[in-house]
């Protein structure tokens, strides 16, 4: 097993607003500006944990669902990300960040340099609590700002109290930007927000549509400062090329309940897949990475939640024999990222910084 260093500043390339690929669109009044990176550069893969509590997904949004024993267990994926070099950035939220069995554990990761630190913001165990706790309000973009506002203000400096940094990458509980959201990470010195789903629109859900939104970083905020990074999702399949069309119509109520979504994916028609070892196997996270590497995508953002590294803490781990599996998938997808498709590992405070380097060059 070959282990890739860590990419460092003078590896890459000039990092460049595309001139033949993503226009900038609009997305709540906000300009977003897709960049990229060169084709002759390695892809650059970086991890980001949904840092939680534990609770039961089948069931309806509680404030008392704050226990944090699974964040002991992350040391589990911390050995499999430090044997490759891999620093993970762990987005944490108001109940992780408030109690010493949360924050404990990754302060000792922290403390030598292991990982980053950046914030998850879940209202309805975000105080201060003065919404009504439902589906619709599980968003954070669908709270009235100024309790959006103020719901970070206290996220943000809970997590300075209690782990000693000043968290610069974020991302919306249940991915949920919505028209005030971007503008007040700007307004709060955010530096990156990870919570974009590309090509997913979930306003059927109460949620954000992200269809306009591809795999590409963009820029936003005043002046463009700063850096969005989306998930890594994309379609593969004999009829990958026609998704735009095709996907809407099977991600709906009505094709749920004839699932037709899985129709396709089993028939290989085209399948969504997103790069995560939660619900999706080694062999389809690989096919979704040689896909998009066909397709000139450089950069790729693998996501899990942290109560999967906690037999019963989530749906896709309930026993140990399950634990097994994601972390060889895990270990598995790195290999093959490292030794397939020759990439590199990045977090998405450098990634920022790197296009900051090279937004500043003289064209």
């Amino acid at each position: 097993m070959s282990l890739a260093a860590p990419i460092t500043t003078h590896d890459c390339a000039t990092a460049r607003v595309p001139q033949d690929g993503p226009r900038p669109f609009s997305f709540f009044g906000e300009t977003i500006a897709p960049v990229a990176m060169p084709p002759s550069d390695p892809p650059l893969l970086q991890v980001i944990v949904d840092t939680e509590e534990e609770f039961d997904w089948s069931r309806p949004f509680s404030r008392k669902t704050t226990g944090v024993r699974n964040i002991a267990h992350q040391l589990k994926a911390q050995p499999v990300f430090e044997r490759y070099g891999l620093k993970p950035t762990y987005v944490v939220d108001h109940p992780v960040a408030s109690q010493s069995i949360g924050y404990g554990p990754l302060r000792e990761i922290l403390a030598d340099g292991r990982c980053d630190i950046g914030a998850h913001l879940q209202p309805w165990v975000n105080p201060p609590f003065v919404e009504d706790v439902s589906y619709v309000s599980s968003y954070p973009g669908n709270l009235p700002p100024e309790i959006e506002r103020e719901k970070l203000a206290v996220l943000t400096a809970t997590i300075e109290r209690n782990l000693g940094v000043r968290p610069l990458v974020y991302r919306a509980g249940r991915y949920g930007l919505g028209p005030r959201s971007l503008a007040i990470l700007d307004r709060f010195g955010y530096e990156i927000d990870a919570s974009v789903l590309p090509g997913v629109d979930l306003s059927w859900r109460y949620g954000p549509d992200f269809s306009r939104f591809g795999p590409q970083p963009f820029r936003f905020g005043s002046t463009g400062r700063r850096l969005g990074i989306p998930l890594t999702i994309g379609h593969v399949g004999r009829l990958a090329r026609y998704a735009a069309t095709l996907y809407p119509w099977l991600d709906t109520r009505p094709a749920d309940r004839f699932k037709l979504k899985a129709a396709a994916s089993r028939l290989r028609l085209v399948e969504r897949i997103q790069l995560t070892p939660e619900g999706f196997t080694l062999a389809e996270q690989k096919r979704l990475v040689r896909a998009l590497l066909a397709r000139g995508q450089r950069i790729f953002n693998l996501s899990y939640h942290s109560p999967s590294l906690m037999p019963g803490g989530a749906p896709y781990v309930r026993d140990v024999n399950d634990l097994a599996r994601f972390l060889d998938t895990l270990e598995g997808f790195l290999d093959f990222f490292v030794n397939e498709t020759k990439g590199r590992f990045t977090t998405p405070l450098a990634l920022k910084r790197r296009f900051d380097r090279a937004a500043a060059q003289p064209a």
